[in-house]
């Protein structure tokens, strides 16, 4: 299996060799630029009607099942068909989110799909050896569902399910044909690396939110910041280095309270340092 593991960044930072810490007003400044930026973007289009996944489109139901060279084949693209794949293209099926909005999406073949989980992975570092690695072979497909992660909460998607000879878990691919996916957006222009990486509601506090922050080993928050409109929020954590030398290269997480002046609803909030989105912790991946 060709899984993307969606790890946390820890940047490492070294104390002293960054820009220092932003004062209030050069913190409005970039919070009104990342706003300006995002309202009317089509990142912003897409990011509030678009289907946006949040993991990787390949994947295996009951991966944990798989043998070592069943995952060593998959990366090698040792694939083989002992089936006739259906030849019609599935009707267009609707995507509903867990707030009711709907997207309309076109599909892929079962050949297409098969196409792309067959490929052998970009970058192959333990490759098959000549009498070790064996096939997948390929006993059944059928048009299902699967879970996914994306930007506006967790959904089902269709896929297609591969069934392989001698393998309980089945291998699955995301059927939702590529003109109707975007990728997550690219950070801003300007903008350093990501500093606030997810938040949680804190209960009973409905103006409160806690922010999961990325920081150097050195650092300490003083304090964060946001900027509010009408649809968005922009936060920062103010941090300062308090180390005297150089500090080891390590980035740490904390955690941090933000209140707002309104609870956030509905409005999406951003990052004032790579000026992207930032997720729930459910939902979060980067």
């Amino acid at each position: 299996m060709r899984a993307v593991i969606w790890p946390l960044l820890l940047v490492l930072l070294l104390a002293g060799c960054g820009g220092g810490r932003m004062s209030e007003g050069e913190f409005e400044d970039r919070a009104r630029e990342v706003a300006e930026r995002w309202h009317g973007s089509a990142a912003g289009r897409t990011w509030r009607e678009g289907f946006v996944p949040l993991e990787h489109l390949e994947a295996a139901s009951g991966w944990k099942r798989l043998p070592a060279w069943a995952n060593r084949s998959d990366h090698n693209g040792a694939w083989t068909l002992d089936t006739d794949l259906p030849a019609e293209t599935p009707p267009a099926r609707r995507l509903e989110w867990p707030d009711g909005s709907t997207l309309t999406v076109p599909l892929v073949t079962a050949a297409q799909a098969y196409e792309e989980i067959s490929k052998p992975a970009g970058l192959i570092e333990d490759e098959c050896p000549p009498a070790g690695c064996r096939k997948l072979h390929v006993t059944g497909v059928k048009l299902g569902d699967v879970p996914m992660r994306t930007n506006r909460g967790t959904i089902q998607v269709p896929a297609w399910h591969f069934t392989l000879k001698g393998l309980s878990a089945r291998f699955v691919r995301v059927a939702v044909h590529p003109s109707a996916i975007t990728s997550r957006p690219a950070a801003q222009g300007g903008g350093e690396h990501a500093e606030v990486m997810a938040f949680d509601p804190v209960p009973g506090k409905e103006r409160d939110l806690l922010l999961r922050y990325l920081h150097g080993a050195c650092d300490q928050a003083r304090g964060v910041r946001a900027y509010e409109t009408r649809d968005l929020v922009v936060v920062d954590v103010d941090v300062e280095s308090t180390g005297d030398g150089v500090c080891p290269a390590i980035g740490k997480i904390d955690r941090i309270t933000v209140t707002l002046d309104a609870p956030l609803g509905g409005r999406l909030l951003l990052d004032a340092g790579d000026g992207l989105p930032v997720l729930p912790s459910a939902l979060a991946s980067r």
